[in-house]
């Protein structure tokens, strides 16, 4: 598939697992596409807007996407520099297991009523274990499985605060924040920034994204910088420099973010990764 490399991580007759990664060329919508099977999609690299007729959902390190099967979808790239993707499916029948029957629909195959879910800081550093672990085959199948049926689960645990009740012009504000924030990384914005550059107020713009993403703006900002950091990690043999790179004022503050989200030093996970 033209700008598409994807990677067979694992096919099991529980799950299957790709690493997808997109160039990111298209900037304006694609043509329409639809899949299969239904995928649960953790992105952790990169952003991008997926549509599905009139509703659209920001695609970025902090969320679960649902791509149910059988539905049509469009995808645009707001940001340069492409994404990547850990793409799990499994079994109609094991999906009916794991989620919550308020997730699904109540028609036709099983699908998901919704087009994503924000998942929390140990489902991100599950999703950078296993595709670190399957990618370089240090990891058995058995324990693949088990693993990855735990990020589903934990996934789906309806841990996410968002407000459905949120009106339109307010999630399309929240979405326009989430685009600018992953568009650089490591700036460190000021709300006066982000206001500047999507409209509203700095009061306003924390009250609206704390209602829709049911988090604070700078909370939501930092656990992105982490998820790349878990993406980028083993490349790295200076961590003073990836903090740095990050946004981060120093190597310490970033240990100590890292290690409240993931409950373990950057040092600790970066050797788990090498000798897992």
């Amino acid at each position: 598939m033209s700008g598409f490399e994807i990677s067979h991580l694992l096919d099991t007759d529980t799950i299957a697992v790709q690493d997808v990664r997109c160039s990111g060329a298209c900037r304006h919508r694609s043509a329409e596409e639809c899949a299969s099977v239904t995928h649960l999609v953790f992105p952790y690299r990169g952003v991008y807007v997926r549509h599905v007729g009139s509703d659209q959902t920001v695609a970025d390190a902090n969320h679960v996407l649902f791509f149910n099967a059988d539905e049509t979808y469009q995808v645009s790239h707001p940001v340069e520099g492409g994404d990547a993707s850990l793409s799990l499916s499994l079994p109609e029948s094991m999906l009916c297991e794991l989620a919550p029957k308020s997730l699904l629909n109540d028609h036709g195959r099983p699908g998901f009523r919704r087009q994503h879910l924000r998942i929390d800081s140990r489902a991100q550093v599950l999703v950078a274990l296993l595709r670190h672990s399957l990618t370089n085959g240090t990891v058995e199948p058995l324990e693949a499985e088990s693993l990855l049926l735990t990020l589903v689960s934990r996934s789906l645990g309806l841990r996410s605060s968002h407000d459905p009740r949120a009106t339109y012009a307010r999630s399309r504000l929240a979405d326009r924040v989430k685009v600018l924030l992953a568009s650089d990384l490591s700036r460190r914005w000021t709300l006066a920034d982000i206001a500047a550059e999507t409209g509203g107020s700095p009061v306003y713009l924390t009250q609206v994204f704390r209602q829709v993403e049911g988090v604070p703006l700078y909370r939501y900002h930092l656990h992105l910088r982490l998820a790349r950091a878990l993406d980028l990690i083993a490349r790295y043999d200076d961590l003073s420099a990836l903090a740095l790179d990050l946004g981060f004022s120093s190597h310490s503050h970033f240990t100590a973010a890292f290690r409240q989200a993931y409950g373990r030093s950057p040092t600790a996970f970066m050797q788990s990764t090498r000798n897992a």
